[in-house]
């Protein structure tokens, strides 16, 4: 099984606005998920269908891939960091002021070809590591 991955990192949108988004097309096959993101109409489906054609792409780098068989295996976003730049502020109650937080995210695309054998990334203690680990030239 073949996995292949795209991210949009520092994305300027809040998480909670991401994640409804992405729960919509996880699972789905890639190309219905394109066909979902591109006739949508939240902000935060643009920024994914970025992420989701890139990962598309990805995988077709691989000639045993074949557009057809990709699903969408992952698909989360992870909050990021707070922009700062110039602060401004909101009144708040009893004439206190509050600052405006603009928040980001990480948007995380995973494509899998089940059919496809080998490709994609590099597993953490995979065969890879262990091939590499014992062999002395």
């Amino acid at each position: 099984m073949a996995d292949f991955r795209a991210t949009h990192r520092y994305a300027r949108i809040a998480p909670r606005k991401a994640q409804p988004v992405m729960e919509m097309i996880r699972g789905m096959s890639a190309s219905a998920a394109l066909d979902t993101l591109e006739n949508d109409n939240h902000r935060a489906s643009a920024m994914i269908y970025k992420v989701l054609a890139s990962a598309v792409a990805n995988a077709l780098q691989d000639p045993e891939v074949r557009p057809n068989r990709l699903t969408v295996d992952q698909a989360f976003v992870q909050p990021g960091p707070l922009l700062f730049g110039r602060i401004r502020f909101r009144p708040a109650s009893m004439g206190r002021a509050m600052p405006i937080r603009k928040r980001t995210c990480h948007l995380h695309v995973h494509v899998v070809d089940p059919d496809a054998v080998g490709g994609g990334a590099p597993r953490v203690g995979g065969e890879a590591e262990a091939e590499t680990a014992g062999s002395v030239d």
